[in-house]
């Protein structure tokens, strides 16, 4: 008998068995593949490689502006996925060696909770049963649809589909302005494609600050990308090579259309059921000091949790949470004031904290301060000034919320990421010096104009 059995071989699940190690706990890991889950194999990592792969493609074909004379860049497309492959491969191998370094047991096969302390598993070789004191499960999402944009892989397809697309769709319709959609919306007009992006919500990347979400929808504008805002498309009309996307009085017509309109959770068949969990809408209901479920002894983690964000690096820490608690007994909380959220688009827009609206919600007295990359040298160097820093205060109080639009804007909102969980004060964490020339000059500029001392 195992200490731990863990269904699903994602962030959240492989997170859980590798720090279990730290504990010396006995886990079995059951992945439906090899282990990596969305993140690895399917999301985050194939994503953030054509991601570099059209920033590369971009920077070669605008060298001019640098004095730097190059011929007009080509794409090749199956280079480029062979590209995205040997990512995805290296990460993969690298984290199947690990966890056998770390003594996990997998087993590759569908897990499904079969009553306190059980899980079966239907493997290659028929269904087995396996035991353990605890069970954590982290199943994980699936791209969501919408009725009449019934996935076919070819010509209505999601970001899974995608990711793999044999050749450069040249005309797109993107249905869903999250996060997702426009990161494929960045990626797809830095190469040349021709894309429109539909958002039934009053602005793109829904929830976040709104001051943020119109910098970045202004920055992509510019590169082509074509927004229809606060509008809802009717039924797909699919004609040959040629799909009509109908939306009000008008339509485009595209090549394929790419539905991101979300992920819900994969908890139809994984025997919760046979559980005392609670569910909703999919969802399950958890202790969030302790990630366990209203059955004693059963976990969950990563995308299936309700109310939280649905990013690997939350998966790693309440898989952190979950392994903590059965291990010792004691409660280590997921901080989820402080999670950075990175939209990957070019430029990044990334956030931590509350939004200025959130904090208003919450009966804040609020304070906002702002900071354009225009004026920041780094900036004008590298040819990426356009964007800026928000920071979200509570009047004579600490620190709330920030966001970036702007040049690694995923790498710098970490510095602010410490402020909002350390409560820091503005004047607190203006007092740190910022080299010079840096992007993180924004950050500073930023902080010091909150204290009401502004230098530039």
């Amino acid at each position: 008998m195992a200490d731990i059995v863990i269904v699903g071989g994602g962030p959240g699940g492989y997170a859980a068995a590798l720090y279990a190690h730290n504990f010396g706990l006995d886990v079995t890991l059951i992945s439906e593949e090899r282990p990596g889950g969305t993140c690895l194999i399917r999301g985050c990592i194939p994503a953030k490689q054509w991601l570099q792969i059209a920033e590369v493609y971009s920077t070669v074909k605008h060298a001019s502006d640098f004095g730097v004379v190059s011929s007009e860049p080509e794409m090749d497309w199956d280079a480029a996925l062979g590209k995205k492959e040997q990512t995805v491969e290296t990460l993969v191998r690298g984290l199947g060696g690990l966890l056998k370094q770390r003594g996990v047991n997998v087993v590759e096969g569908y897990g499904r909770l079969a009553g306190e302390g059980k899980v079966t598993v239907d493997t290659s070789e028929g269904t087995e049963t396996i035991e353990a004191d605890k069970v954590i499960l982290a199943s994980g999402s699936y791209a969501r649809s919408i009725p009449g944009y019934e996935v076919d892989g070819e010509k209505i397809v999601t970001s899974d589909h995608a990711l793999d697309w044999p050749s450069q769709p040249q005309r797109v319709a993107v249905i869903g302005g999250g996060v997702i959609g426009c990161e494929f919306a960045s990626m797809l007009a830095d190469l040349g494609s021709e894309v429109h992006v539909f958002e039934m919500m009053d602005q793109i990347v829904p929830g976040a600050d709104a001051d943020g979400t119109k910098t970045l929808q202004r920055q992509l504008q510019r590169r082509g990308i074509k927004f229809h805002i606060g509008v809802a498309v009717e039924p797909a009309n699919v004609d040959g090579d040629a799909i009509t996307v109908p939306f009000g009085d008008e339509s485009v017509e595209v090549d394929v259309v790419l539905v991101a309109v979300g992920r819900g959770p994969r908890t139809d068949d994984v025997g919760l059921d046979k559980t005392g969990a609670q569910v909703e809408n999919g969802f399950v209901q958890v202790d969030p000091d302790t990630m366990e479920t209203a059955e004693t002894g059963l976990y969950a983690v990563g995308d299936i949790v309700a109310g939280t964000a649905q990013l690997a690096h939350v998966a790693f820490a309440e898989a952190i949470a979950a392994v903590t608690h059965i291990a010792t007994g004691e409660t280590r909380p997921v901080d989820y004031r402080a999670i950075p959220r990175v939209t990957y688009t070019h430029p990044e827009f990334a956030e931590v904290g509350l939004t200025e609206a959130q904090a208003v919600e919450a009966g804040y007295e609020v304070e906002t301060t702002d900071h354009a990359f225009n004026g920041v040298g780094r900036a004008i160097i590298i040819g990426q000034n356009q964007g800026m820093v928000k920071l979200i205060s509570e009047k004579d109080g600490p620190i709330l919320g920030a966001s970036i639009v702007g040049p690694q804007a995923g790498e710098l909102i970490h510095e602010l990421m410490y402020a909002v969980g350390w409560e820091a004060l503005p004047a607190e964490a203006a007092a740190f010096i910022h080299a010079h020339p840096t992007l993180a000059e924004a950050v500073g500029e930023t902080l010091l104009s909150a204290t009401g001392m502004s230098l530039h």
